[in-house]
């Protein structure tokens, strides 16, 4: 069985990065634009990396077998 764990680590690395852009933006008349910005680039990032990745793990419809067909 999959684990969530990839999930996990993904999420900390993000986070990580989040914090880091806050921390290392340049001073600057622009700083909270370019610190949303990015903020908001790497969120959207992981929920799309997220919901594709939980995706393949649990999908909703699941595969059927024709039987008849072989008979």
């Amino acid at each position: 069985m999959a684990s969530a764990l990839p999930v996990v680590i993904v999420f900390a690395l993000v986070a990580a990065l989040m914090s880091a852009s806050w921390f290392f933006t340049t001073k600057g008349p622009q700083q909270t634009l370019i610190r949303s910005s990015l903020m908001l680039t790497l969120a959207c990032l992981y929920l799309m990396w997220m919901i594709a990745y939980l995706a393949q793990l649990h999908p909703l419809i699941e595969p059927k077998q024709n039987f008849a067909a072989e008979a």
